[in-house]
């Protein structure tokens, strides 16, 4: 899985290229035509409106390039990103997918507080009160999820777990790990989006290629890791067949179609994502893009309701 997260960011390097062969090829053209533009080309003109193209453009008033070393920057969130990821993950086999989603409420409230820490910007009161009803919002939601139990599909897995050395926990204790676990998540999601913000504010760098050095580091560490522990955990008599076993994950990868099949559409899902995500940090700051990223617990609760796979609550509505 967390190699589909950095193939879908190393991804974005296609449609980069796309795009440079595109303009490549309008300059021919031009030459070819003896005709060089006076003013600003068409990517420019286009920029200005066009939300696609504004991605791909970089935005050099008063910013610097960035080269050398200084592209290592982006090791930093994507590194956050993984450790996101991996606690979110985690926290998900403890409760069910719409108290995951709405717990990420949280993410707001981080990002909006580390913006002000960092990026020195300012908040006017009724943005502070909507942040911290959005706190209170996580918190009855995790309240609801600890007293009433879900009827979820994946209560044998989780048993099974359980039954490998988790330990006996009831569902409230379960419950409350998980909505711990993914909390403490959103710190490294927020430390993401603002450090994402203020490299797009101090260096003159396209977005798309943000998040495209972003899924390089991030594929880089991830291999080191699964690495790591392949050799460390994977190959022990306790860890064949589990969570850190790579041959294993390539059998099921190759076995099962499904598996493959899901593992290409988080990474197309994962790469237009961060295309988004990024250009709304652009455009607006980091603060909209959490905000906006929550709209997306309502699509997952009722699709989730439609599934049948867990039941509606007075306390999450």
């Amino acid at each position: 899985m967390f190699c589909s997260y950095s193939d879908g960011r190393t991804g974005c390097w296609l449609i980069v290229g796309c795009f440079s062969l595109r303009r490549l090829y309008r300059q021919k053209r031009r030459e070819h035509a003896g005709y060089q533009p006076v003013g600003p080309d068409d990517e420019e003109r286009d920029g200005d409106g066009n939300p696609v193209i504004k991605a791909l453009t970089p935005r050099d008033e008063g910013r610097i390039p960035i080269s050398g070393l200084k592209v290592f920057l982006l090791a930093i969130p994507a590194c956050c990103d993984i450790a996101g990821t991996t606690l979110m993950n985690v926290g998900l086999l403890f409760v069910a997918a719409s108290i995951y989603q709405m717990t990420r409420g949280a993410l707001v409230l981080f990002v909006g507080l580390f913006s002000v820490v960092f990026l020195k910007r300012v908040l006017h009161p009724f943005q502070w009160f909507a942040l911290f009803v959005v706190v209170i919002g996580v918190g009855i939601v995790g309240l609801a999820g600890a007293l009433f139990k879900d009827p979820s599909p994946d209560d044998r897995i989780k048993a099974d777990m359980q039954g490998k050395g988790m330990g006996n926990l009831s569902p409230a204790v379960s419950t409350v790990i998980g909505v711990l676990l993914i909390a403490f998540a959103q710190v490294f999601t927020a430390t993401q989006f603002v450090v994402e913000e203020w490299v797009l504010e101090k260096y003159s760098l396209e977005p798309l290629k943000v998040v495209g050095w972003e899924g390089v580091f991030g594929f880089l560490v991830t291999v080191l890791g699964m690495a790591i522990l392949h050799f460390t955990i994977g190959v022990t008599p306790e860890g064949q067949h589990g969570y850190f076993n790579a041959v294993e994950g390539w059998k099921e990868m190759t076995n099962y179609p499904k598996v493959a099949i899901s593992s290409l559409a988080i990474m197309v899902s994962i790469g237009g994502f961060n295309f988004f995500g990024i250009s709304v940090t652009r455009s607006i700051s980091a603060t909209a893009r959490s905000i906006i990223d929550t709209c997306r617990t309502l699509f997952i609760w009722i699709v989730s309701l439609a599934l049948h796979w867990e039941v509606s609550l007075f306390w999450r509505i």
